[in-house]
């Protein structure tokens, strides 16, 4: 009634008061003296224009009318428009007579709450408003009403009832199991049918362990503990990995649901649909995940969620509030056990510390302290302590001072004399270092006292010393100069003052320099400042030599050398100088140098082949050449076999050049890796590559203005070859690494026992840069070729290393000689030298002779026959490959190559050439004349 006074009220505002009264007082007697059946005529129009859930019920509250608005909410309604409270929960209809019970008693308007079933069958709270309805003898003949929903107001309720208990709890001291067990039993009754559980995530953050969940079976719970944190691995794995909400409409049906074993066992616990929220601090870190598990299929609601998602920062709370108590109480238990280490500690250290209030009054001694002292706590603590300790000496010295500094917040030390138990005074280095508060005032002072009377005793000790070796230094015959990091002169000893004429204070008193300068020889200045200047700039010692100004007018040569002193922060302070007087040995190098260049111009001209031994006419003509070709800076490609001698006539060479007093540098470029190679030759800069971590000299810098032999050129890369193209061309190069040309002045010999023509057709050389280098060829002889030396040779080589060896041999044995000239010596001379150097070694008497099995052949007495037929298979051999070599023109590879011409591998027939001594580039001039 009271709902339809309030729709019809804004069509009567043209109504006077009285009439509105007196309206409603004749309605209220009509429907007053009306039966049931015309009660329900009456209300049935104001109940439906209703704009809520609107009823009527007779007396007892047993028989119900229900609007519109309620029919198509509950979709329940009686035969004729009648309803009933079948509507209402289960649990609420049971209580429905006690209720109506209690409205008849207090007769008046009254309120109860109830849930109804929506349509969909999900059940809502409502707040029932019932009034009074009599009849006009005042008896209570019905009751009408309004139902307001209040679900949205009675989860508010629940949820903050849950969270004031969960702040009682943890205010209580409760556990934090307990804690979320009662959330979420509280949960379980807003959101029914469910199951709630909560879990924790381990320190590491990799697993989550049940932390609650009242009504979660056992078998489930195992199953569960604990649960990897990853993507698709369950509900709260999955949620807590990506920290965002997962739900799971339905179990049976969920494509990512990783472990199968755990469907099943869902399915069979009563889970068949779920959610789960990641439990997340302010800065996004996860703490644990927050779950529903419901019976039935199906997502869940908005309200449903937002819940959980009250419920969740509830759990962070209580969550974030036990770990806060934990480590508060680990806190606690480190400071008291800080406290104790502290005490130990200071009680071990071997200083004296006192701790002071901000007055500068002593509270509190360590071990060392009092044992030094001899004092107890309390005594340190008494106004006097200061007194009876330190000298009183140093007590009135340092009293102004200390007490200034106590007034800051400045750390400061002192130096006093501090007595013993003993009576004894020793001296003290006193640290004061404050303790701060947060407005940065000392709330307490640290006094740390260090036994320093050995040190104390030591600089004494030290400025004795520094008299002593100031007086030594001025005893020595060096001059000593000390100067600061700006080239200013700091001191002198006696000796450099002497000799130059002059006071102390006279070189301190011009500008930087200027008294070295002065005194410096006008030929020496420009290199010697060149020099310095450089040194200085790098911060490392050096070297000088130049001539000094004496007070006499002459002067004299002196070595200068300089070190750095640097201090902490790796600066240059000092420059420490001395000069020794080396007049004598400049003068005597001249007389030396002079009488070595006239000796060696006799040693060449006497014995420039002293290592190259024979006489055979081939070799005869090699020399011939080497005599030719020397004086001039032509390029000389020197062919021949391995073993032969190449790098001597290389150092013949050089020896007869102009650049004889130059640098010989040799390289063997099968000896060096490829990828290091260009390195090695031109040098590379600071950081080039890894591991270049300072600048490199390379062989053609080393080699300026003498000779670089480059041996086995052959085994050069093209890469290389083609820098080395471009400084035998435009005589400069550029280091690895380096912006700018080098130019250079040196004479390339190269060396090779292959054959570069065949090289150049298979394209591993380039013939470019083989015009280059074949400026002058000289082709070395095998030693197959000049027999006739092997005697020479054997004598030479005997001598040599039996004298090495200590032995004396007298006679080499007939029968070796005859051995060495029927052998064909495929390693040459080198062959020869390790033949003969194993059979000194291993020679015991004054004959020296050698097995025949050293050598791979029968001795020539008892295989005449056999050598003959060798050398005739041999001859056979060496006049197939020269027919088939003038036939090629010299080519080795290729289709038209001697080596297709005879059905070898190429392999085979470089070999048989290297074992034969043919030189394909022979028949290759040939075939072209």
């Amino acid at each position: 009634m009271a709902a339809a006074r309030r729709v019809d009220q804004p069509k009567r505002k043209t109504r006077t008061a009285a009439e509105r009264t007196g309206r409603k007082s004749n309605r209220a007697d009509a429907l007053s003296a009306a039966p049931l059946g015309e009660f329900k005529d009456n209300f049935r129009e104001f109940l439906d224009r209703a704009l809520g859930l609107a009823w009527a019920a007779n007396a007892d509250g047993g028989h119900q009318l229900v609007n519109r608005r309620w029919v198509e909410y509950t979709g329940d309604l009686a035969e004729g428009g009648e309803g009933s409270w079948r509507a209402l929960h289960p649990e609420d209809s049971q209580c429905m007579p006690d209720t109506w019970t209690a409205l008849r008693r207090a007769e008046g308007p009254g309120d109860f709450e109830a849930r109804l079933k929506r349509l969909d069958g999900v059940f809502r709270w409502f707040l029932f408003h019932a009034e009074p309805h009599r009849g006009p003898d005042g008896a209570l003949v019905g009751w009408y009403g309004t139902a307001t929903d209040i679900e949205d107001r009675k989860r508010t309720q629940s949820l903050h009832a849950a969270e004031m208990r969960t702040l009682q709890m943890i205010t209580d001291g409760a556990s934090l199991t307990e804690i979320l067990n009662q959330l979420c039993a509280a949960i379980d009754c807003q959101v029914s049918p469910s199951r709630t559980v909560i879990l924790l995530l381990d320190p590491d953050g990799k697993w989550l362990w049940p932390g609650a969940g009242p009504k979660i079976s056992p078998e489930w719970m195992r199953a569960i503990a604990p649960l990897p944190v990853a993507p698709e691995v369950g509900l709260c794995g999955t949620a807590a990995c990506l920290k965002t909400p997962v739900i799971v409409p339905d179990i049976a049906t969920e494509p990512l649901w990783l472990y199968e074993e755990h469907r099943k066992l869902a399915l069979r616990s009563g889970i068949r649909a779920a959610w789960s929220r990641p439990i997340l601090t302010k800065d996004n870190q996860v703490l644990g995940t927050f779950a529903v598990y419901s019976p039935e299929p199906g997502a869940p609601s908005d309200t449903d969620l937002a819940l959980t998602e009250s419920a969740s920062h509830i759990a962070l709370l209580a969550i974030q509030c036990q770990r806060s108590h934990e480590a508060l109480t680990r806190a606690l238990d480190d400071i008291r056990k800080s406290e104790e280490d502290l005490r130990r500690t200071t009680d071990a250290i071997a200083q004296a510390i006192i701790v002071l209030d901000p007055d500068g009054k002593a509270i509190y001694a360590n071990r060392v302290a009092l044992e030094y002292t001899g004092l107890s706590l309390e005594e340190v603590r008494d106004e006097g302590f200061r007194k009876r300790v330190f000298h009183p000496d140093d007590v009135e010295r340092l009293r102004a001072g200390r007490e200034s500094a106590l007034a800051g917040t400045v750390p400061f030390e002192n130096e006093q004399r501090a007595r013993g138990r003993d009576g004894q005074y020793r001296w003290f280095l006193i640290q004061y270092s404050p303790l701060l508060d947060d407005s940065g005032r000392p709330i307490r002072w640290y006094a740390t006292g260090t036994d320093i009377e050995d040190r104390k005793r030591s600089e004494n000790k030290l400025r004795q010393d520094e008299r002593e070796l100031r007086q030594l230094i001025d005893f020595l015959p060096q001059h000593v100069l000390v100067l600061d990091g700006d080239g200013s002169v700091l001191q002198a000893n006696q000796t450099l003052l002497d000799y130059r004429g002059s006071t102390l204070e006279e070189i301190q008193g011009g500008p930087a320099g200027a008294w070295l300068r002065a005194g410096m020889h006008p030929d020496d200045v420009e290199r010697v400042q060149t020099e310095r200047r450089a040194a200085v700039a790098a911060g490392v010692p050096f070297e000088l030599e130049q001539r000094l100004l004496a007070k006499d007018g002459q002067y004299r040569w002196f070595l200068f050398r300089c070190k750095p002193v640097v201090d902490d922060a790796g600066r240059i302070v000092r420059w420490f100088a001395t000069a020794t007087d080396i007049e004598d040995r400049k003068r005597a190098e001249d007389r030396m140098r002079n009488e070595t260049v006239v000796l060696r111009e006799d040693l060449v001209r006497s014995s420039m082949f002293e290592e190259i031994v024979g006489s055979a006419p081939p070799l005869r003509r090699v020399l011939a050449q080497v005599e030719r070709v020397a004086s001039t800076d032509s390029t000389v490609l020197i062919l021949g076999e391995t073993g032969t001698g190449k790098e001597l006539i290389a150092r013949a060479i050089h020896t007869r050049s102009k650049r004889s007093n130059r640098a010989f540098v040799c390289v063997n470029c099968a000896a060096l890796p490829q990828s290091l190679i260009t390195s090695e030759l031109f040098g590379h800069e600071k950081g080039a590559f890894t591991g270049a971590i300072h600048r490199r000299v390379g062989r053609f810098e080393s080699a300026e203005g003498g000779t670089l032999f480059l041996d086995e050129i052959s085994e050069l890369s093209l890469e290389t070859q083609v820098a080395l193209l471009r400084v035998l061309q435009e005589r400069e190069f550029n280091r690895v690494g380096a912006q700018r040309p080098i130019a250079i002045d040196v004479r390339v010999l190269a060396a090779t026992n292959r054959d570069l023509h065949a090289a150049i057709a298979e394209g591993t050389f380039r013939e470019d840069l083989f015009y280059r280098l074949n400026v002058f060829p000289i082709h070395l002889p095998a030693l197959r070729d000049r027999s006739g030396d092997i005697p020479l040779l054997v004598e030479y080589l005997v001598e040599r290393y039996a004298q090495k060896a200590g032995k004396k041999i007298r006679r080499i044995c007939k029968e070796t000689l005859e051995l060495f000239r029927g052998y064909s010596w495929p390693g040459n001379v080198r062959e020869l030298q390790n033949v003969i150097e194993r059979a000194v070694i291993l020679c015991d008497g004054d004959t020296f002779s050698v097995e025949a099995s050293w050598l791979g052949t029968a001795s020539p007495k008892s295989s005449v026959r056999g050598v003959t037929l060798a050398a005739d298979i041999a001859d056979r051999e060496r006049a197939m490959i020269e027919n088939a070599l003038r036939e090629a023109s010299g080519r080795v590879a290729g289709p038209k190559g001697a080596a297709a011409v005879l059905g070898i591998p190429r392999q085979t027939l470089e070999s048989k050439m290297k074992k034969l001594g043919i030189v394909p580039y022979l028949f290759k001039q040939a075939g072209g004349d």
